[in-house]
């Protein structure tokens, strides 16, 4: 047998060992960062939950235990820390071009939405009364559309998704509890992708099923084992979390393009930062992970 030739890229082009621990994702390698985050004492990732980018570059971080969000500065230094004692249990949050940050309050039955200073602007929802099929029993996530409308996965008491306008007008409800389209099984996360679609993280159904702003079912992506969170990428990517623990890419079609593991057992929340950066709110150890970008593979 002929000898084999394989022509082997330099070593220098990679990253060594002694640099860290490395994943690649798609075409691109990252250092593993964890945790990320510089804490002062008294200071914990105790009941972390979720994490998000700030339109001014910041991170800010829902933590549970004493509940609070934490904002850090890009190069991890702690720069304010919102204290929320009327939180009940934070789950998510999201913050959108507008400035807006929306934070869903999972036990309490209520979205609350802040300006990047920490002051609440407004309230969906009325603590203590959940409503069954109604807006809100036991809410999981919220994102804001460009246009400002803004839209709920109902997730753990109800199984739908609603529609509210700028103005916090309820304006309709899809969905109810299976395994069909439309139907879901703890509707845990909730994203609108590049193309404008919305993309929610079905849980319990190992799938995303992909809709339209009107409520039309488009789709779904399966592939995934109990789906956490789901973050939008450029290019019609879209970033998913899920409980195997890994983190998948997939393209605007609905295509595993890449994949990796994350390095706690839960990805519960993922956020994408504008330098390429990933953040994942790990749970088991409560952990902060964050994904530097280090190169092309």
């Amino acid at each position: 047998m002929p000898p084999i030739n394989r022509t082997l890229a330099s070593v220098e082009q990679f990253p060594t060992e002694r640099d860290g621990q490395f994943v690649g994702l798609g075409p691109q390698l990252y250092r593993v960062e964890r945790p990320w985050g510089r804490l002062p004492a008294g200071l914990s990732y105790l009941g972390i939950s979720d994490v998000t980018v700030l339109p001014s570059g910041n991170v800010a971080v829902v933590v549970r235990g004493d509940p609070a969000v934490l904002i850090f500065a890009p190069d991890g230094s702690l720069v304010d820390r919102w204290s929320c004692p009327d939180i009940v249990a934070g789950h998510f949050i999201r913050a959108s071009a507008s400035g807006q940050i929306l934070l869903s309050d999972f036990d309490g039955h209520r979205i609350h939405c802040f300006n990047e200073a920490g002051r609440r602007e407004w309230v969906l929802g009325a603590r203590d009364r959940p409503r069954f099929g109604e807006p809100f029993n036991h809410p999981t996530d919220a994102v804001e559309a460009p246009d400002g409308d803004v839209f709920v996965s109902d997730g753990y008491g109800n199984s739908c998704i609603h529609r509210f306008d700028a103005n916090g007008k309820w304006l309709a409800t899809w969905g109810r509890p299976g395994t069909g389209p439309l139907e879901f099984s703890t509707p845990h996360a909730i994203t609108v992708d590049p193309l404008g679609r919305l993309v929610v993280a079905d849980r319990e159904n190992n799938r995303l099923q992909v809709i339209s702003r009107d409520g039309c079912w488009l789709g779904e992506i399966r592939g995934v084992f109990k789906p956490m969170a789901v973050e939008p990428a450029p290019g019609g990517f879209l970033l998913v979390t899920d409980q195997t623990p890994r983190l998948s890419l997939f393209n605007s079609a609905g295509e595993l393009v890449g994949r990796c593991r994350t390095f706690g057992t839960v990805g519960h929340g993922l956020a994408r930062g504008p330098d390429g950066s990933i953040y994942i709110a790990e749970m088991g150890p409560d952990m902060l992970t964050r994904l530097a970008p280090v190169g092309a593979l």
